[in-house]
Formats: structure tokens, sequence, C-alpha cells
């Protein structure tokens, strides 16, 4: 099933075994929770439309009770949404010359990819921006609105109570017996070469440049116990559903769907790779303004916290905690006792090197 029909990582529906999601986490304390805002800055109101491109499924229908609906009151300014998000289609919309979006979801890694070929997106007036957004989120052409993380999840009836707590545990097949499911690259995505080097020592913090031989020699040795390299984010859930694997990667939104169903799964978030989605703006969007005005809104404190309250993924704006329960601050990867078990994902160096690491990994893999 391709991302554009199941929103990639943020649709949290299962797929078989009878298993589906309601289109919005309703955590314990009610959906009345979510934070209202009733005025924004002069600047960022106005007239006409925006036409964004987003990731679909559950993600978009989050976005648009925490961000477009909103937004159109607010600020006057019509949002069209459009599932399917896709670099390549911005390569093509811009070297043609028709560029049907003004604002599109992408990766930072998606973004930066497109600018190194060509001019492909607009520059980001940080001007307007709020200045609760941290630094670390902001780059040149793209701001970051959304953390999400990529982390080791396993079936807690499988292990006699042991819990796996980072890589090196899901590399211990003797421990922790049971099939493994990792990441792979029949989507076109990166390889998960951070879980093997840290599953074969590499502390976090010395993890890039990756050493992309020493990633494939430890991947060498879990190989024979990999049930699948898995290439969409419903893949990994159902594999723990149906008893298919005792551990996994997982996109971390996944999981809340899973467990709600009562499936005995857990998170471990030692190690896992913090990441983030960002928002782009196509190099001659017909509405640019308005695209900017809604990039500067919907990393407003508030704003953020109401995805945060719709999806479990985390805030880009320190402020946004103020208005999310402790408990469901909890679950997210943007709350500080679960941020700093993560590491920062490196768009930076995988942009330099994907070339060259991806054709090799899929010969080691084939080998």
């Amino acid at each position: 099933m391709s991302k554009k029909t199941i929103g990639r990582r943020a649709t949290l529906g299962l797929m078989g075994a009878g298993l589906v999601a309601s289109p919005f986490i309703r955590p314990s304390y009610g959906q009345a929770a979510w934070p209202e805002q009733t005025t924004v800055p002069d600047i960022l109101k106005g007239s006409g439309e925006i036409r964004i491109a987003t990731f679909g499924g559950t993600m978009q229908e989050t976005q648009q009770k925490a961000y477009f609906e909103p937004f159109e009151k607010i600020t006057g300014i019509k949002v069209r949404a459009f599932p399917g998000s896709d670099p390549t289609k911005i390569k093509a919309m811009v070297d043609t010359g028709n560029v049907e979006w003004d604002l599109a979801q992408l990766s930072r890694g998606s973004i930066m990819n497109l600018q190194k070929r060509g001019d492909y997106f607009e520059k980001i007036d940080y001007d307007i921006v709020d200045p609760g957004v941290e630094k670390q989120f902001r780059f040149e052409y793209g701001l970051e609105m959304l953390v999400w993380a990529q982390v080791l999840a396993y079936r807690t009836d499988a292990f006699k109570g042991a819990v796996p707590s980072g890589w090196a545990d899901f590399w211990d097949t003797r421990k922790f017996p049971g099939d493994r499911a990792l990441y792979g690259t029949n989507s076109g995505g990166w390889p998960e070469m951070e879980f093997a080097l840290m599953a074969a020592g590499v502390p976090p913090d010395k993890l890039y440049p990756l050493d992309v031989d020493k990633a494939l020699a430890s991947y060498a040795k879990i190989k024979k116990d990999v049930f699948k390299w898995w290439d969409t984010g419903a893949v990994p859930i159902q594999l723990l559903t149906d008893r298919e694997v005792t551990m996994t990667s997982v996109w971390n939104g996944r999981m809340a769907a899973l467990q709600a169903a009562g499936v005995p799964a857990a998170i471990s978030w030692n190690q896992g790779l913090s990441k983030r989605d960002a928002w782009g703006i196509p190099k001659g969007a017909k509405n640019k303004v308005n695209a900017m005005k809604f990039v500067a809104y919907s990393t407003m404190a508030i704003p953020q916290a109401r995805v945060c309250l719709g999806i479990p993924y985390g805030s880009v704006n320190a402020k946004s905690n103020e208005y999310i329960p402790a408990e469901r601050l909890a679950v997210l990867p943007s709350a500080p006792e679960i941020a700093k078990q993560l590491v920062p994902y490196n768009y930076d160096w995988w942009i330099e090197n994907r070339e060259t690491v991806i054709p090799k990994f899929n010969k080691w893999l084939l080998s």
C-alpha cells in the first residue's frame, strides 16, 4: 500500500485483523482539552486561498481540525488540502512552471535533496515565525513543524518479562528470541544504519559520519533473523499484531492504535531516531504570501499543541508543552524525558551520502 493511500507514518489505522483506529486519538482527558486560539498578529490575516499538499490519512484529518479550520476562521484565508505530497511532483511542477500547490508537507531531507539539484523552494520568512520555534527546526528553505521518532517496538508477551532497551538488545536473539523486522529501501527510504551501529557499540553521539562498512557487518549478524524489510508504516504494526515478529523498528505514531486495540506491545524510546516533517513552499507558488502566513500560524504554540493532542507526534514550539496535559506529553517524542533518549537524525549526512550508501546497502541485502 503506498503512502498516497495510507498517509505514510501518520495513518494510525490497522490493516487487517479487523482493527481500525478512529480518526483521532482520544486521550483519557477527552477532546474538550484541545486549546483554542482566538487571535493572531494582524500580519497573518488576509484573503484568498492556500493549497496545501499533505501526507493524507489521519495526519490530514488531524491537521484539518488542528490547523486548517481554525486558520480559515481566524485569518480569512481559505485552505484547500490535497493528499499525496511528493517531492517528485513538486520537481515536475516547478520544472514545467505549473505549480499547483502553495505549500507541501515533506521531510527536511526531501527539501534539501531537491534544493541541491536546483531552485525548487522559496526561502522562509522567519521575521513572522513565532520565537518559540527552536533554532534546530529552522533552515533556509523550510521550517520543520512535526517531530516523530523511529523506534524499537516489541511484544510485551514475548520475553517472559524481560524488556529490551536499545539496539544491542534488538540484536541479541538469545536473550530476546524471535524474528525481527527492519526498514528497507524498496520505497526509496534510507536504511537504519544508525541502529546497526549502536547495536555494535557506537555511542549515539559518535554516529556521524556513519561507518557504512561497520554498519553492514553489524547487519550481517542479524540478517537471518530479519523476517521482513518493511517499506510502509502499516507493515511492522501488522507483523506485531499477527505475531510474525517479536520486535521491529517502527514509526512511533503507529503504535497508538495498536495499543488501543489491546495488542500487547510497547515502545522502547532509548536510542530511537528523532526525525521531523517540514513545510516547504514550492518555487513559483501562486499564493506564496498566504503560504508563509500559514507556516507561521501552524508553528505557533497552540496550533502545535492541538496536533499533539490529535496524533502522538511532537511539537517544534517549546511553548506548546504549556497546553498539553502531562499524561499526553508523556507519550510524545518531543517530551523532555523522551527527547533526551533519542538521537537527532542527521539529514545533512544522508543527503550528501545517500547516492553511494543506498546502492551499497542494496547490494549487501541481495548478496
